[in-house]
């Protein structure tokens, strides 16, 4: 099963997240103090297609074909002032050279949702599969990206509620990772990569207007605006 963009439903409620589906990356880095050393982890998603090759880049330091989420790991080495490839984890994807993995989507809308505190949020949430990694003893990835509704109204009940929970509202970056512009009005954030059961789960928060359940369409409403094609994103630790 593939997934439509255009057409994204659960609980007769159709999202169209179209706009998005360009190339964005977040990354978050890991120190491994006292060495002069770091893991830097650079995530990238399409959401609507499968990720294009990188120019310049060799075969085994890229993404395998068919990748819609893939994670590249570098040593970042701040004392020699090198870095070096650790591995290219493919975590989502339609992949035929990796035991026939599907995307196999799976849609939830928040507001239906069983869970109390997923009813309390606009939105929907996107799981979407991958091949087990490494691939002989490794678990099975997988993306869960939970794309919440942007606007005034919705942020303003957001902070309400995290103030009346004891939150000062702000948001804390630096304990998770990087979050990035998606170039049309809403932000991609990174939560955790990690182990869940027998699996990998690489966990993401979209904010943007396309998950309101009443977004109106716009002129600019068309891919290709993010910038965030980030499989260098680890130079600026450089």
């Amino acid at each position: 099963m593939n997934l439509d963009c255009s057409n994204i439903r659960d609980d007769k409620q159709s999202f169209d997240i179209s706009a998005l589906g360009n190339p964005i990356s977040v990354m978050t880095s890991e120190d491994h103090s006292p060495s002069p050393t770091m893991t830097n982890t650079t995530f990238t998603i399409d959401i609507c297609k499968p990720l294009k090759k990188a120019k310049g880049i060799p075969k085994e330091e890229d993404c395998p074909n068919g990748s819609r989420v893939c994670g590249i790991q570098r040593l970042i080495n701040t004392f020699e002032n090198s870095t070096a490839f650790l591995a290219a984890i493919p975590i989502a994807g339609q992949y035929t050279l990796h035991g026939g993995t599907e995307l196999d989507p799976e849609i939830t809308r928040l507001k239906t949702s069983s869970s109390a505190s997923d009813r309390q949020k606009e939105g929907f949430r996107l799981e979407l599969h991958g091949p087990t990694y490494p691939a002989k003893e490794g678990k099975k990835h997988k993306a869960v990206i939970e794309f919440l509704c942007k606007d005034k109204a919705e942020e303003k009940r957001r902070l309400t509620r995290r103030k009346a929970e004891g939150d000062d509202g702000e948001e804390d970056h630096s304990a998770q990772g990087e979050v990035a512009d998606d170039g049309h009005g809403g932000t991609l954030k990174y939560l955790d990569f990690t182990n869940v059961g027998e699996e990998r789960v690489l966990s993401l928060e979209w904010r943007t207007k396309y998950a309101c359940e009443d977004v109106p369409k716009e002129a600019d409403d068309k891919p290709g605006k993010s910038g965030h094609w980030g499989f260098f994103t680890w130079f600026i630790i450089m």
